[in-house]
């Protein structure tokens, strides 16, 4: 028991040691502490160890006149396309076209085999024929009065019924011959002859690409901006020339899920590089803001509620909340939030904060 009692006192001896060495090692400490944030007092000579001002880049803000224009991307389509297929079945007898060229409005492409048609023609024509004369008979008799109304009734029926057969007929056997339902260019075939051509296989692709269709959605705020005939230039990614097109129609809705409006332009394309399914990068000019103010895009702070700028006031710098409107490559617009003589920092955003003293460098706005 002794020995027990002598163990806790040894422990109890060296806690209280190590609390007091503690105790005096953080006075020794906030001694040395003192003494710096005294001789740092001195050198500053100001109140309060004030810290050195942060140098960033600026400038002032000033009104300038800009062209409003709208950059989005869209997509080149074909003025009409079409997947050539059959509406009956039958072997290919001939094929009329080449592959890659350009055909005509009704020009003959694809003939199927029709000789199982044209006998039924035949054979819905001779009985016309034998009804028609049935029927001019039984007309005279009834004007003699030799068969009644009922009987000739019924002979003009089968004669009427007759030709319909045959126009049912011709109409199957117009449909074995294919043709071109508008002027384009017909892509690679994928029949040969002899082939046995069902509603539901592909023949060949047919476009019309001069002029071609350019399809895009600008946002909701634009859309009454956007007007019938406006101009648009947009390049592609196979080439940098600069290409030119016009609104010709505007969906009369907004899609409630991408609160977009779809717009469709006509560019004419008569070298053909213009190319359905590539990536058009679009210019919309809208209008022109006088007086805008424009300020750099690494100026502006994206935060929680929308977006901040900071500014230089009587050397601190001071958070102005602010609403932004079309952005450029290296601008863009504010639409209030600042104004005119205001000093924009553009640089140091990341350690930047309220009230901290800055030194601002101006620089000159491109």
């Amino acid at each position: 028991m002794k020995k027990r009692y002598i163990i806790y006192a040894v422990l109890a001896i060296g806690l209280a040691y190590l609390v007091y060495y503690r105790i005096n090692a953080n006075k020794k400490l906030e001694g040395k502490g003192g003494a710096s944030a005294g001789a740092g007092k001195g050198k500053l000579g100001g109140k309060g160890g004030a810290s050195a001002p942060l140098i960033v880049d600026g400038i002032i803000v000033k009104p300038v006149s800009f062209d409003n224009d709208l950059e989005v991307t869209g997509a080149i389509d074909a003025n009409e396309s079409v997947v050539l297929k059959s509406e009956v079945s039958g072997l290919v007898t001939g094929i009329y076209f080449q592959e890659g060229t350009t055909v005509s409005k009704g020009s003959v492409l694809v003939k199927v085999n029709d000789r199982d048609i044209q006998a039924q023609l035949q054979d819905a024509l001779t009985k016309q024929k034998l009804s028609g004369t049935n029927e001019n008979r039984a007309k005279q008799l009834l004007a003699k009065g030799a068969i009644s109304q009922e009987e000739y009734d019924t002979a003009l029926a089968d004669l009427k019924s007759l030709q319909a057969q045959a126009q049912l007929i011709r109409a199957q056997l117009t449909k074995t011959t294919i043709r071109a339902p508008f002027t384009g260019r017909v892509g690679l075939r994928s029949i040969s002859a002899g082939t046995y051509l069902t509603p539901a296989t592909v023949i060949a692709n047919l476009v019309s690409t001069n002029p071609v269709k350019i399809t895009f959605s600008v946002p909701e705020k634009y859309a009454g901006q956007i007007k019938l005939n406006s101009e648009i230039t947009f390049t592609t990614d196979g080439s940098s020339k600069e290409n030119k097109g016009k609104v010709y129609a505007i969906e009369p809705g907004i899609n409630a899920a991408t609160r977009t409006l779809q717009i469709r332009a006509l560019a004419p394309n008569a070298d053909n590089l213009l190319l359905p399914g590539s990536f058009a990068k679009i210019k919309l000019a809208l209008n022109t803001l006088q007086n805008a103010i424009l300020i750099p895009n690494e100026a502006v702070i994206p935060v929680l509620k929308g977006k901040i700028v900071y500014i230089q006031k009587d050397g601190k710098a001071q958070e102005v909340k602010v609403e932004a409107g079309t952005r450029t490559d290296e601008n863009i617009v504010i639409t209030s939030g600042l104004k005119v003589g205001d000093t924009v920092l553009t640089t140091g955003s990341m350690a930047l904060k309220k009230d901290a003293p800055v030194k601002v460098h101006l620089v000159k706005q491109l």
